[in-house]
């Protein structure tokens, strides 16, 4: 089983939602900013505004499940984090993981997921 490398300090999300930049759709926004490596990492964030504490777990299992499955679709090198919207709290996997497909679509950069 492949495992995500995750974004762990407050300094690295600060960086990626300052100095990255951003697609977004109803359901997503994605940060993105190159981080020097071979390897991409992730992060996710879902507000208090989204829904109480076993919605915002049960999305962020959701997000972390559908970056894990289609890792290799991410560009390698950079660090990304995902916002969920308020829209997200009665999704399915099946429709965060089009929301997610189609933002990649709109990215345009190169490689694959090197975990």
């Amino acid at each position: 089983m492949v495992s995500l490398n995750i974004l762990k300090k407050n300094s690295d999300y600060r960086r990626v939602y300052s100095h990255g930049k951003t697609v977004a759709d109803r359901l997503i926004v994605l940060y993105f900013l190159p981080n020097n490596t071979e390897k991409s990492r992730f992060g996710f964030t879902v507000s208090k505004k989204v829904g109480n504490a076993v919605t915002r777990n049960r999305i962020r299992r959701l997000l972390r499940e559908t970056c894990r499955l289609n890792c290799g679709l991410f560009p390698a090198g950079y660090d990304y984090v995902l916002l969920a919207r308020r829209e997200i709290a009665g999704s399915s996997y099946q429709e965060v993981e089009a929301s997610l497909l189609k933002l990649l679509k709109r990215l345009k950069l190169d490689g694959g997921c090197s975990l």
